[in-house]
């Protein structure tokens, strides 16, 4: 292992190659290009071997990151992958999307001695592709019948997570989703240039050809009520994310112009699909020679831009009422929509939306100081009197986070115990909801978060489902011995 390891300090950091912006943003393919072997082995072998791997423990999933990297520096790629796929369900879309700047590789140790991070996610990315195009990714396998059945809702990472886990474990699945395909924002939310749509279908078939049953186009609420999902099922799990955006409360927020983020993201994504949307691109949702704006500081907030870009946008300018260094996104997502020629008004926050018979063609915006920390211990941003200025927009994109839908009233189930915010009530153990037999994970309960924390609670919420049935079941053998 030292022959092969430790190689941080005469091996610099290095990524895949990147497309250049003027060619990427001309469509929606992803940006990065793969690992050669060679410069995956070479750039893993960069790792430390920590006593103590921060990068293992910042990961929602604790995958095993030290060890995979070991494997890969030593060409044992069947082996890596192996380990990888042990602690999570959809590795090679983590690879791709989860932001390892604020995670695994932001608590690197060897970046924190000015050496550069490891470039994890790179190498996760290559290892389970690998795995893919070689036929190590065994077809999913159902465990001994359970003679028991679980309903999931939402075919979102959580839902998708636990559905394969509760599989293997030899329970009947079914799961429910209102779209005409499964995967949640994994389809639907996330722009084909970070996550290409055929990497999310490989794994939802894998599911479907291992005995997961999908219903879509189906709404609780409007198809069957959750009491009804209760009848047909031993168990339920919900994990619908939270979808409804928040508003734009200024003067003219309702003009005709100002669309919702995940609206407009999911008519561009249905479009790189080749779904058919009559009028779309002479319709709100389409950016081509429109003075986009984009209203918020997220990673949805850089999806937005960055498909604004690849639509033909005549300008493009993100308004973020903090810093750069307080943006909740990715640094590296704010880098790669200045690359590709994203303006950033820093420090600026929406005052009215300014146009005629209310449809918008400009926003009229307030400068912004940060003051003393807020109760969440974040500086509180602050106008500056007399500092307003004025863009032109006659698309401005509201990507101000989500909340959630109201569940009880659209199961038709008011026994179901909401939050002062909304999300759902689940127990922190059992994460069973107020409703015995349904159990709640993902967004819906931790409120809108990453990819890699849906499938943490997947995974815990499909133990837990496990748990209560077994305990059901051993239940009902005593019963039937007395």
């Amino acid at each position: 292992m030292a022959e092969r390891m430790l190689k941080f300090t005469v091996t610099p950091r290095s990524t895949p190659p990147k497309r250049d912006a003027d060619v990427r943003k001309a469509d929606f393919h992803e940006i990065y290009a793969d690992f050669i072997d060679q410069k995956a082995s070479e750039q893993a072998s960069r790792c430390s071997q920590c006593g103590v791997p921060y990068c293992q423990t910042h990961c929602p999933l604790h995958n095993n990151i030290p060890d995979w990297l070991r494997m890969t520096a030593e060409g044992r790629l069947q082996e890596a992958y192996a380990l990888s796929q042990a602690t999570s369900s959809m590795p090679e879309v983590c690879g791709r999307i989860c932001p390892q700047d604020r995670l695994c590789e932001g608590n690197c140790v060897i970046e924190q001695s000015g050496h550069g991070t490891v470039t994890i996610g790179a190498v996760e990315r290559y290892i389970n592709d690998k795995a893919w195009e070689e036929g190590w990714v065994q077809p999913l396998v159902a465990g001994p019948d359970r003679g028991r059945s679980v309903g999931i809702v939402g075919a979102g990472p959580a839902g998708l997570t636990a559905a394969e886990r509760l599989r293997e474990m030899g329970y009947a699945v079914t799961v429910y989703d209102r779209h005409d395909r499964p995967g949640g924002l994994l389809t639907y939310g996330i722009p084909g240039f970070k996550l290409e749509k055929p990497v999310v279908e490989r794994r939802t078939r894998r599911l479907a050809d291992g005995g997961v049953e999908f219903k879509l186009g189906f709404e609780v609420g409007r198809d069957a009520t959750l009491a009804e999902l209760r009848e047909r099922h031993d168990a339920v799990l919900v994990a619908t994310g939270v979808y409804k955006a928040r508003d734009l409360t200024v003067p003219g927020g309702g003009s005709d112009g100002v669309v919702a983020a995940l609206d407009y993201l999911i008519a561009s994504n249905r479009e790189d699909m080749g779904d058919e949307q009559p009028n779309y691109r002479h319709g709100p949702l389409y950016a081509a020679g429109k003075n986009v704006v984009v209203v918020g500081g997220g990673d949805t907030a850089m999806d937005c831009v960055r498909t604004a870009i690849r639509q033909g946008a005549a300008a493009v300018t993100c308004l973020y009422r903090r810093d750069r260094a307080n943006m909740p996104g990715s640094a590296r997502e704010v880098a790669h929509a200045e690359e590709e020629g994203v303006v950033f008004e820093w420090l600026a926050a929406p005052r009215a939306v300014t146009g005629e018979a209310l449809h918008a063609a400009g926003l009229r915006a307030a400068r912004m100081r940060l003051g003393p920390p807020d109760a969440s211990g974040r500086q509180a941003p602050e106008e500056v009197e007399g500092a307003d200025f004025e863009l032109k927009a006659d698309l401005i994109i509201k990507a101000l986070g989500f909340d959630p839908e109201d569940l009880p009233t659209a199961f038709a189930a008011p026994d179901l115990a909401v939050s002062r915010w909304g999300t759902l009530k689940a127990d922190f153990r059992s994460m069973m909801t107020s409703i015995p037999g349904v159990f709640a994970a993902g967004d819906i309960v931790r409120g809108a978060s990453l990819v890699v924390w849906a499938i943490r609670d997947g995974r815990d919420a499909a133990a837990a489902v496990d748990r209560y049935l077994q305990a059901h079941a051993s239940a009902d053998a005593l019963l039937a011995a007395e």
